[in-house]
């Protein structure tokens, strides 16, 4: 593989996209459990949500070197533009390239199999990936970038996907859809854990800056059985033994969880893929238990 392939790649965060496939594919398994299910939108959702999360991550980079919030040698993986691998100017046209490859997308899939209002929806999600990082609030600077990540990685693919299936919205469908994004909020804690002094130092008030290592550590934990609990009721229906497969994620969570406090700075990297692994894990064995 070429350094620079490598290099955009990198720049992409290939751990975090389970995150973003992790939540229509557990709309997929949900439309299988309706009846509901169908290739080519629930193709299409995925399509659009790795590209804007892509772009998303993207943005993010660019914005934060923008702002001075990135600095050579920090505790997260290596950043191309702040390390000069990547030029802004790659980066910001990468980002709203990339962005406008998921608009492209998102217009098709609701012309095709959804209804007008979703156009809000989709022009929304576009303002989040940019919202994120940038504009006069930047959300992942004041403490809301998990509340983000739980709308737009949560609520936004669960409740959207089942509906351009053919699903029709309900508050279960709701309650399930916050679970997931619970899920991925994690990954962001684990991030803002990781990167708590160097934010600190930089004036950038992640949730991790403002409650404090030990109560986002709480929050992780306390994230995966809340998460557990929203979307019991899909496992109970599914199966006899519903219990099992989330009981076993519990385990593992814990065990995640036992990491984080005990880790600090590079060496909880690894730690933020497992968290989005975990997370994907979760929604695949739903997925399975319904197709074996």
């Amino acid at each position: 593989m070429s350094g620079k392939i490598k290099i955009w790649l990198e720049a992409m965060r290939l751990r975090t996209l389970p995150v973003s496939l992790a939540g229509v594919i557990y709309a997929g398994a949900l439309g299988m459990l309706a009846w509901r299910f169908r290739l080519v939108p629930w193709l299409m959702c995925m399509l659009f949500a790795l590209l804007a999360q892509i772009a998303s991550n993207f943005a993010n980079e660019y914005y934060d070197f923008k702002a001075g919030l990135d600095k050579a040698g920090r505790a997260g993986p290596r950043r191309g533009v702040t390390e000069g691998d990547i030029t802004p100017r790659a980066m910001k046209t990468a980002t709203y390239a990339t962005l406008a490859l998921a608009c492209v997308v998102g217009v098709l899939l609701v012309a095709l199999y959804g209804q007008w209002w979703m156009y809000i929806a989709g022009v929304l999600t576009a303002l989040g990936v940019i919202a994120y990082s940038s504009g006069p609030y930047p959300l992942s600077r004041h403490a809301l970038g998990e509340i983000a990540v739980i709308i737009f990685f949560g609520i936004v693919p669960v409740c959207l996907t089942y509906m351009l299936m053919g699903g029709s919205f309900g508050w279960w469908l709701l309650a399930m859809s916050v679970g997931i994004g619970l899920m991925g909020a994690n990954v962001l804690l684990v991030n803002n854990y990781r990167d708590r002094a160097d934010d600190l130092a930089v004036g950038k008030r992640t949730l991790a800056v403002v409650i404090g290592l030990r109560a986002t550590a709480s929050l992780y934990l306390a994230n995966g059985f809340m998460a557990v609990i929203l979307t019991m009721p899909a496992w109970l229906a599914a199966l006899r033994w519903g219990w099992l497969p989330p009981s076993i994620y519990l385990v593992l969570h814990f065990i995640l969880y036992t990491r984080l406090v005990r880790r600090h700075g590079p060496a909880l990297n690894p730690l933020l893929g497992m968290t989005a692994i975990l997370m994907l894990l979760y929604t695949l064995t739903f997925t399975a238990t319904l197709i074996v």
